[in-house]
């Protein structure tokens, strides 16, 4: 298929309803059929492609691009061309379309593709300190790059990789957050994560859709928004396009209904995670170990203390693949079930070395945490975990 062929294919096709939308007309050139008409690099094409979304006729557009209706009609038809590098260069900046569409490399071509291949660069090193144990690191990796997207698209240049991009470092910078502050804040960190939900839902992928969802459902229950929690998280998992990001919603589900209360939801959902990660290669987020502490929670938050006392007894080893945090969050609940069971000194133990590691680790919420699971009957260890937390703040603060 030649490249006029695709033109007039993607030109004669019917847009859906919501695309031309005013509050969307900003991210044209991110929609598939942006994507196939920008790559046969066909003027007169692109010309009336951009009319169509912004409901412009040939007199604006020519306002806009410094020519006449008669040019435009002449460009649009094909019988003038734009020769000069100069005119197009200038064409480029003022649809805010990418300058090698049409032939042209300049500087800022050359910078758009350096900042796309650093930010891609960017999120992977975040994701990875996050998951080492050091959120504060991902926050500094992110918060720059989504900063910069932001205003990038802010000024019109909105190609499709760049608003991904943007989606993803969102996500992160979400993420990250909700290890670094405190439960008083936790709500920020929602806020970033749904900051990208319309981008992936407005492309309609459902493999980013169900990502994202599960991440801000996530940073939901964190921030104690439980109801709104299970309704994401549900969403998640029922836009998974298959059993792989199916499993990775599902541990999160269930440990949404637990914190709800609702043991019917967090059986089913076990039920079915244990299944499911039978069936498939899911290590990397949820092991034994992080699988058993979402299920000691979740026996605790409806109501079966005794059986979460048994499981404490057959809790798996850590493997290298457990995150620094989920040690910590482990420890924690391993230390209200001993409670329960009125074992202090062995809940007095683990609370010990989840305030150690959580200093480590800069994780305020967790301190907060220890410190309602202590209470009155660990008082000392409830004082030692807020004074970590006065100093975590403190140095936030300076």
């Amino acid at each position: 298929m030649t490249g006029g062929d695709i033109a007039q294919r993607v030109e004669s096709s019917r847009f859906p309803v919501h695309r031309p939308a005013a509050r969307h007309a900003q991210w044209h050139w991110a929609t598939p059929q942006a994507q196939l008409l920008l790559a046969t690099g066909d003027l007169p094409s692109i010309l009336r492609f951009y009319r169509r979304v912004h409901g412009m006729n040939q007199t604006e557009l020519g306002a806009l691009l410094g020519y006449d209706k008669t040019y435009i009609s002449a460009l649009e038809l094909g019988k003038r061309a734009l020769d000069d590098i100069g005119s197009r260069r200038r064409v480029c900046d003022s649809l805010a379309l990418p300058p090698h569409v049409l032939g042209v490399t300049d500087p800022a071509d050359t910078d758009h593709r350096a900042m796309l291949q650093f930010g891609e660069s960017a999120v992977r090193l975040a994701e990875i300190a996050r998951q080492s144990g050091h959120a504060s690191e991902a926050v500094s990796e992110l918060w720059p790059l989504v900063a910069r997207l932001e205003a990038r698209i802010e000024e019109g240049h909105t190609e499709r990789d760049v608003l991904h991009l943007l989606a993803r470092a969102r996500v992160g910078l979400g993420v990250a957050l909700g290890n670094v502050l405190p439960e008083e804040r936790l709500a920020t960190a929602a806020h970033w994560t749904a900051k990208s939900l319309e981008i992936a839902q407005y492309f309609e992928d459902l493999d980013m859709t169900s990502y994202v969802l599960r991440m801000h459902g996530n940073e939901l229950r964190k921030a104690n928004l439980r109801g709104a929690a299970v309704q994401r998280l549900c969403r998640a998992a029922a836009a998974a396009p298959d059993d792989n990001a199916r499993a990775a919603a599902l541990p999160l589900l269930a440990r949404a209904a637990g914190t709800l209360g609702n043991g019917e939801l967090f059986d089913r959902v076990m039920r079915e995670t244990d299944d499911l990660l039978s069936r498939v290669d899911h290590t990397s987020l949820f092991n034994p170990f992080s699988l058993h502490e979402i299920r000691l929670r979740g026996l605790v938050s409806t109501g079966r203390t005794g059986a979460a006392m048994r499981l404490v007894e057959h809790s798996p080893a850590p493997t290298t693949v457990v995150a620094p945090q989920w040690r910590v969050i482990e420890l924690i609940t391993v230390a209200h079930v001993q409670l329960l069971a009125d074992d202090r000194n062995g809940a007095a133990q683990s609370l010990d070395v989840a305030i150690q590691e959580a200093v480590m680790q800069r994780l305020p919420h967790q301190l907060q945490r220890i410190m309602r699971t202590a209470g009155t009957r660990l008082p000392a260890l409830r004082v030692d975990a807020s004074q970590c937390l006065d100093q975590i703040r403190g140095e936030m603060a300076a």
